[in-house]
């Protein structure tokens, strides 16, 4: 069987999560004030764990109070989920693919829910972010069989592949027969949401839009595409995730014009949205990047363009409720970027792009600008599963921008030139994106 060294990087990893603190030895004795918290739940439950104070002790993960699922780490057992490698003679004897330790995974329930399950495997993609995959099996676990369907049926986990040039008595094949893989990529796709439970980061997710034809003619553009969807309600939250690097919650809200949703319309008629977002383009700093500084009519204009535009998505993000800059999603087929594409890559059908602002200085920043713009790009992904890249056009000589842009998964395809400025062309693709899955 493989092995691990504990100095090695995973192990490491591992372990440092799995000795700082000390835990109960059964749930009836747990002390819930030692629980160290870990994350809130987009439907504001909240998750926190106890880890086993030496090796090969229990850690635990609770759900609301409640202990959900127990694990031990494998001090001697580690693998890696192998794909390209599988009946050759490179099977089971990778060393450029990552390993990781064993997990053996149990629960003190007679029956674990699925949402409960789901929420426990975010606490271990929380706990050991730098891991693409988690190798466990079931230990104690009365109806492992039902997790077990949910997994692959939703392909959140998977077995370790199989060849049919594989020898099924050898040793690696025989070790890896009990094996799941629990996928990072594919838990950050939203699979074993939709459909099983409300806890996604979507907070009200939509069936994918049918494909029926249809045309956009103006001054800017002239492109065939697929006909948009109706837009969401007022002030509707579409996304909302814990962000641990600076313990709040991140918010986008389609725009309320007229104060519908929060009731925060004010007697002469300003809504937040509308005061926020005139506040924000009359700043110096936001006006030199959008120019579009003027009266409150110009700006509830602008906003009424937009919101009657099919191929524009306005709206507001938020940290902890608090407002703290706007977005445009647009659908790049037909919008005035794809004329500007180099030659061989075209828009697709679904493909998206953004336009950005930070209204509120004190949100600036590098950290709190690479969680914003992953969770945005992490929203629209997984909005329409049809979606394949998003596209930004940032000013080329923005190089704080640029960083974040590129920590966020993009890359630049080439420099383009509007009439109104210069912009490097940037394309994030969803495989790629996933593939890092910097969302922490």
């Amino acid at each position: 069987m493989t092995t691990i060294n504990e100095s090695s990087a995973p192990a490491r990893r591992l372990q440092a999560v799995a000795s700082h603190t000390s835990s109960a030895s059964s749930s009836s004795q747990r002390d819930q004030s030692r629980d160290v918290f870990l994350l809130t739940l987009s439907d504001g439950g909240k998750i926190s764990y106890r880890s086993a104070a030496v090796k090969g002790e229990k850690n635990e993960i609770v759900v609301n109070d409640s202990l959900i699922l127990t694990y031990t780490i494998s001090e001697t057992q580690s693998y890696a989920l192998e794909v390209t490698s599988v009946g050759t003679r490179f099977h089971g004897a990778t060393t450029h693919i990552p390993k990781y330790p064993l997990l053996t995974i149990s629960s003190p329930l007679s029956s674990t829910a699925i949402p409960d399950f789901w929420a426990a495997i975010y606490a271990l993609f929380t706990l050991y972010k730098e891991n693409e995959h988690i190798p466990f099996i079931f230990g104690s676990f009365a109806n492992a069989d039902e997790i077990r369907d949910y997994l692959i049926t939703t392909g959140l986990a998977r077995a370790y592949p199989k060849s049919e040039l594989d020898n099924p008595t050898s040793k690696y094949i025989q070790d890896t027969k009990d094996i799941l893989f629990l996928s990072r990529s594919s838990f950050w796709q939203g699979a074993g949401t939709t459909g099983f439970h409300r806890r996604s980061w979507l907070l009200n997710p939509r069936e994918p839009f049918p494909y029926q034809p249809s045309f956009t003619r103006n001054e800017k553009v002239i492109a065939s595409h697929p006909l948009r969807p109706s837009k969401p309600q007022p002030g509707e939250i579409l996304y909302r995730r814990w962000c641990t690097h600076v313990n709040q919650s991140i918010e986008i809200t389609f725009v309320d014009l007229e104060g519908i949703h929060d009731g925060s319309r004010s007697p002469d008629g300003i809504s937040r949205h509308l005061a926020a977002f005139h506040k924000w383009h009359n700043d110096e700093r936001v006006n030199k990047a959008w120019g579009e500084a003027g009266s409150l009519e110009a700006h509830r204009k602008y906003l009424e363009t937009v919101l009657a535009d099919p191929h524009v998505l306005p709206c507001m993000f938020s940290w902890d409720g608090e407002l703290s800059g706007y977005i445009e999603i647009v659908y790049t087929k037909e919008d005035h970027v794809a004329q500007h594409y180099p030659n061989g890559v075209t828009p697709g059908d679904w493909d998206r792009g953004i336009h950005v602002l930070v209204g509120e200085s004190k949100f600036l920043g590098r950290e709190r600008s690479e969680i914003w713009m992953r969770s945005l790009i992490h929203y629209i992904f997984l909005s329409d599963p049809r979606t394949n890249f998003v596209i930004g056009e940032p000013d080329h000589g923005n190089q704080p921008i640029a960083r974040v842009a590129e920590k966020a998964g993009f890359h630049m395809q080439t420099v383009i030139d509007f009439p109104y400025k210069r912009s490097a062309l940037n394309h994030n693709p969803r495989e790629k994106f996933f593939k890092l899955c910097r969302l922490w």
